[in-house]
């Protein structure tokens, strides 16, 4: 059978409207505001041989393409060698285990099969970011964890639905484990609803046009991406492009990790070499095989974002498994960092590394930070406790067409940061700014964007604070020229009293009462192009407008606003 252009044109546009719908079922039912404002979740369709990615919607965070891949595989492999109970339709996995194709605890997967007369068909996999999942501190970004029970309870493959209907003893463990329990019933019920909404419609799509006719199709379409992402590699001239990318510190100790890499383009394919990365580190910063796979993904979609998501779109990336380093994890090491902030410098540096051989696609590097501010705290007059989760954006990197988005969302997805009023409405907090991060674009021909600048006052009972952040150090990289954007600030009034924590944007467990303050500036992006060529209108604006001084004009431009 061949299909017409007609019919592959419009099942694709309908695999991904099944995604899309899931995406949109899954925030729209959450309780969390990290899910139901900040759409810190994905949903795709995976293949029911090997669990590589057949669709993915177009909402949902790119990190997760390469990591459900991962995680689907690996549970279709613990069934088939009797590790984990055979499914039945109805069911639903629920798994989280970093080691298992995953990024860190709080991201949570379902996976669920969609049979066909008997068989099972797809996979329907998503992932959401729950505000806890336990451990030592609430909201589980641990940034002085030595070991990953630390950071929270590890769930490998289980049936959490079974023929439809939630086991009660699993999640009993569960709620046993995590803090705020009674408030996760309405997460775990939506994540399973975007997933019987996703069945329905894929169901629909299939009765339409016969499976064998879908299933030729997915094959196409996985061809024809791999295609489309060979000629693209086609452009960049054939040889090794070096780069590299540091983290601040691992949380334990303070001394930088660094990320080398070395991309190889040769007849149409890249390969990614990342020898000579530091060693697996103490703290959480250590990145799982899974994430380190898809933030190389993640980062060639940034660079050709027409290319279909698909399997086919990673075929020509062969990527050299890092290991003996802290991009290749294994158990028992701490891993919080790795999917919000180790993933954005393994981008950074596949950035850093294509600018050069293709100035007009690649950007200078953005902020590269989720920002992951977790609160946890009581308020004993109101009986009740909570965990807030706030993520935040910060400056893209300037381009060869312009400036670069400020206050954009992070590198690794599309996730915002949820409305301040929703979180004053939801947590005993205020917000006393919420602004642009002044003088934090990198400079350049094209400036990078501003990052954000926050502060948050704790208005009722205890809490405790944990920051898990990153470019605190050095900014983000400017490329062509460009000057570095600007560091992450995080400032914690105490008593009265302000510091900087030692690891200057990684702490935990600070105890917060009423009246305390957090401030929080994300990073500017990276500056494109030698700032000496940068318009003198362009500079007067932006000191017409408040976002850089006089003095900052001058020393980044020569330039000044009159």
């Amino acid at each position: 059978m061949t299909l017409d252009p007609i019919t592959l044109t419009v099942i694709q546009s309908g695999l991904q409207q099944v995604c899309d719908e899931m995406d949109l079922s899954f925030s729209r039912a959450a309780f969390s505001p990290v899910i139901a404002e900040a759409n810190d979740r994905s949903d795709g369709i995976y293949s029911a041989e090997d669990g590589s990615l057949i669709a993915q919607g177009s909402q949902g965070l790119p990190v997760f393409v390469g990591v459900m891949q991962f995680s689907t595989s690996t549970i279709i492999k613990m069934i088939a060698a009797g590790q984990v109970a055979a499914p039945k339709p109805g069911d639903i996995y629920i798994v989280n285990d970093p080691y298992l194709g995953g990024t860190h605890l709080m991201d949570v997967r379902f996976a669920m099969p969609v049979w066909r007369e008997g068989e099972i068909f797809c996979w329907l996999s998503n992932t959401g970011h729950w505000p806890d999942t336990g451990g030592a501190v609430p909201g589980g970004f641990s940034a002085s964890a030595t070991a990953v029970e630390q950071e929270g309870l590890r769930l490998p493959p289980v049936r959490l639905f079974k023929e439809g209907e939630l086991d009660p003893e699993i999640y009993a463990i569960i709620c046993s484990n995590i803090r705020v329990a009674d408030q996760r019933i309405g997460d775990v019920k939506a994540q399973a609803a975007a997933l019987y909404v996703g069945q329905s419609r894929l169901t629909r799509l299939l009765d339409r046009y016969g499976d064998d006719t879908v299933r030729e199709a997915i094959a196409e379409l996985r061809a024809r991406a791999a295609q489309q992402m060979r000629a693209h590699i086609a452009q960049i001239p054939p040889g090794t492009y070096h780069a590299s990318a540091f983290i601040d510190s691992d949380g334990v100790v303070n001394e930088p990790l660094e990320i080398r890499l070395a991309i190889t383009a040769d007849q149409g394919e890249l390969t990614f070499d990342f020898t000579g990365s530091s060693a697996p580190c103490a703290g959480p910063m250590n990145s799982v095989l899974a994430t380190t796979h898809s933030s190389v993904y993640l980062a060639m979609r940034h660079i050709f974002p027409d290319v279909p998501i698909s399997a086919g779109a990673f075929e020509p990336l062969n990527i050299l498994r890092p290991e003996g380093t802290f991009l290749d994890a294994h158990y028992p090491r701490p891993v919080s960092g790795c999917a919000a902030e180790v993933s954005q410098r393994i981008a950074e540096a596949v950035f850093a590394a294509l600018v050069e051989p293709l100035p007009d696609l690649v950007t200078a590097s953005p902020a590269g930070s989720s920002g992951n501010f977790a609160l946890g705290g009581e308020v004993p007059e109101e009986g009740r406790s909570y965990v807030m989760y706030q993520i935040s954006g910060g400056g893209y990197g300037g381009y060869a067409g312009g400036d670069g988005i400020s206050n954009g969302c992070s590198t690794i997805g599309i996730s915002k940061a949820p409305p301040v009023e929703i979180m004053e409405q939801q947590f005993p907090v205020l917000y006393h700014r919420y602004a642009l991060h002044e003088g934090s674009a990198g400079a350049g021909t094209h400036r990078g964007g501003f990052g954000l600048d926050y502060e948050v006052e704790i208005l009722k009972g205890t809490a405790r604070a944990s920051f898990v952040m990153d470019h605190g150090r050095t900014g983000p990289q400017g490329a062509l020229g460009g000057q570095d954007g600007g560091v992450n600030r995080v400032e914690v009034t105490q008593g009265g009293t302000s510091f900087v924590p030692e690891h200057l944007s990684k702490a935990q467990d600070i105890a917060l009462t009423a009246g305390d303050h957090v401030r929080v500036r994300t990073p500017g992006g990276g500056g494109y192009g030698p700032p000496s060529d940068r318009a003198p209108e362009k500079v007067a604006e932006d000191v017409r407008l408040g976002r850089l001084t006089e003095e900052e004009a001058q020393r980044d431009y020569g330039k000044t606003a009159s």
